[in-house]
């Protein structure tokens, strides 16, 4: 059972100041304590193949799990990170992937916003189709706001 959810918002950033910080390792600093309990560096330096554990604050369902950047396009500042251990694959998902792009905002002449899209990607085994509930926007949102926070304040 494969299933995608996104959402989009709108920053008072140019592209390249969001790309910053969602492309590299920045983000994690961002979310920590916020959104996340930690988020360490297993392997890797921030780019194609890094491996991150990222620790949940208690009640958030899961404990941790390990995610790797599997995709970071520099040019069209597009970012995917991929469960690779632990979460929702303990509990019958096959993948969850989480991609980000940061798109120019085409409403905006002077190149002083931006578009930031998330969307979550993931299939669920079949005999596990229920557990399809606990993937939602939520998380996403939640990143997207200390995100945005973080940005507007170091503008």
């Amino acid at each position: 059972m494969f299933g995608t959810i996104s959402e989009v918002t709108e920053v008072k950033v140019p592209a390249s100041k969001a790309w910053a910080l969602y492309g590299t390792l920045e983000l994690r600093k961002v979310i920590v304590g916020k959104v996340v309990e930690a988020a360490d560096v297993v392997e890797g330096d921030g780019g194609t193949g890094t491996i991150v554990k990222i620790t949940l604050k208690p009640g958030s369902g899961f404990t941790s799990y390990k995610e790797k950047f599997t995709k970071i396009d520099h040019e069209n500042k597009v970012k995917e990170v991929e469960i690779v251990e632990g979460g929702f694959l303990d509990i019958g998902f096959n993948f969850y992937r989480m991609k980000v792009e940061i798109i120019e905002d085409p409403k905006d002449d002077t190149g002083s916003s931006c578009i930031v899209k998330s969307t979550l990607e993931y299939d669920v085994k079949e005999e596990f189709a229920a557990n399809a509930s606990f993937a939602t926007s939520e998380p996403l949102v939640a990143i997207m706001a200390a995100a945005n926070e973080h940005l507007l304040k170091s503008n």
